[in-house]
């Protein structure tokens, strides 16, 4: 490809997923034009990237057909870095074709020369899992356009964050023995998250691969039980008891998957069936034409291990999915609300500059814990997971940074507003709607006064009745919070914790 051709952009439909929001950086160190497509773009904007020149970040859903093309328009080429496999969709597979064919038909109308796809590996068969047969039917939607698709192939790629090495992850660390499915034979032929990038951004300067179909994984064939046995090597743990058993079906697996690890029963399932398929690299052509060096199994174990204990998580599944509206928590509107919104706002004096307590208002949660009373919290979680819901388990991505859109065990960060706000909306299940609020003001002296707002808007009787019903442990959990937060600095606490009265509605 010439030089000219860089000047116009390519377009990335997926940005903030897990391959998405790593493959853009990549693509801007090779000098290309990006345009970042995200539902929510705050997830973006306050990226490392974010302010690089050669990005612009658009707004628009690919179920939105004019604001899709819009996207499109002024792009060469674009990447498809979509589906539709999370707990907001109830039919991921007509989600997906939809988004697809909305995909084929901007891409014509707007002149694109091409598109990439990423999908998975999986031999055609009536046992092919309905996970991977949506792959291959987006694949096959795409295929059917005008506009030439090259589509990569892979298996389970193993890096930190991803969903699938999350589930082995957390599968071997937590159990010394496992009573597992008869898929823990299947083979498997996984592929390094660097080594898929390698390919995504390889092929737009090679023309041979327009139009082509490519299987991408490491060398050798492995057994899902061969994988746990060198994870648990890599990450120095004891010879784990491995014992397939055939009455785990894939649902009462994605149930066992869901209690061990953080990963919901809703994206478990589908991961879990497509793990009775083999899946394997038929065509190995792309290695020829497009030369790198391959991970083992064992390099890329130990490189995403590496990346997760040096804190250097560069993007996770958990960052998918939409941020929960919180609007009607702005105080001052209770009309928008549609009715009694409940609120509890306390706050205390640090004798601390605002960068040092903001800091520590970014660790919380996670490993970090939440600064007092973490039993409760954890009491919490495990009740939450058990109702079906995140649960504290999906922790987050890195413990000492922190933008719009990260899950924070469970509650997703919706707002951050450097040394002055940080707004969480509640992932967890309850009768209604919550935020829990950090607000920092600078005083004089290097004081900072730290306000804490939890608000809730009830669903029913139900959510006024759970409201009334958690208020007691207010009083303990967070003013112990704002207490262990000047603990945690060593800082004294000069006033409080006092409450506020600025209940809405």
């Amino acid at each position: 490809m010439d030089k000219i051709a860089r000047e116009e952009l390519v377009l990335v439909a997926g940005a903030t997923g897990y391959i998405g929001a790593r493959l853009i950086p990549r693509l801007l160190e090779q000098g290309y034009r990006v345009r970042a497509l995200a539902r929510a773009p705050a997830k973006l904007r306050q990226r490392p990237w974010a302010g690089h020149p050669n990005l612009e970040i658009a707004v628009a859903d690919l179920f939105d057909r004019d604001g899709l093309l819009a996207a499109c328009q002024g792009c060469w080429a674009a990447y498809y870095l979509v589906h539709s496999m999370d707990s907001s969709s109830s039919d991921f597979a007509r989600s997906d074709r939809i988004a697809a064919r909305n995909m084929v038909v901007c891409a014509e109308q707007a002149g694109l020369d091409r598109l990439i796809y990423l999908g998975g590996l999986g031999e055609d068969s009536p046992w092919l899992s309905e996970h991977l047969r949506s792959r291959a039917e987006v694949a096959e939607i795409l295929g059917d356009g005008h506009v030439p698709v090259t589509i990569f192939r892979a298996a389970m790629i193993i890096g930190s964050g991803s969903a699938s090495f999350e589930i082995l992850r957390y599968l071997v660390e937590r159990l010394p023995v496992m009573l597992t499915p008869r898929w823990v034979d299947t083979e498997c032929q996984p592929i390094g998250v660097r080594n898929v990038l390698h390919y995504l951004v390889a092929c737009l300067d090679n023309d041979q691969t327009v139009g082509q179909i490519y299987d991408i994984g490491q060398q050798d064939v492995l057994t899902y039980r061969q994988l746990m046995e060198l994870f648990a090597e890599e990450a120095g743990l004891r010879k784990r008891l491995i014992i397939p058993v055939p009455v785990l079906t894939p649902r009462l697996s994605s149930y066992w998957i869901h209690l061990v690890t953080p990963v919901p029963a809703t994206l478990a399932r589908p991961l879990a069936e497509g793990l009775r398929n083999r899946v394997v690299c038929a065509d190995r052509r792309v290695e020829e034409l497009l030369p790198q060096d391959l991970l083992d199994c064992r390099q890329a174990i130990r490189l995403a291990l590496e990346k997760i204990h040096g804190q250097q998580v560069e993007s996770s599944w958990t960052d998918a999915g939409l941020i929960p509206p919180a609007e009607w928590a702005v105080p001052g509107d209770p009309g928008w609300a549609g009715g009694t919104c409940y609120s509890d706002s306390r706050w205390t004096v640090i004798d601390a500059p605002i960068e040092q307590v903001w800091k520590a208002v970014i660790c919380i949660g996670g490993d970090n814990g939440w600064y007092y009373a973490d039993w409760l919290w954890w009491l919490r979680g495990l009740l939450d997971r058990f109702s079906g819901g995140v649960g504290l388990q999906r922790g987050r991505r890195c413990p000492t940074e922190i933008f719009p859109g990260d899950a924070l065990d469970f509650w997703r960060v919706s707002e951050v507003e450097p040394q002055s706000r940080l707004l969480l909306a509640a992932e967890m299940k309850m009768p209604g709607c919550a935020t829990l609020e950090f607000q920092l003001q600078e005083l004089s002296g290097e004081q900072t006064r730290l306000t804490l707002n939890a608000r809730f808007l009830p669903r029913g009787i139900a959510g006024i009745a759970y409201w009334y019903a958690v208020m007691p442990l207010h009083n303990l959990v967070f003013n112990g919070m704002l207490r262990g937060i000047a603990q945690r600095l060593g800082a004294t606490v000069v006033s409080g914790p006092n409450r506020s009265q600025d209940a809405l509605g």
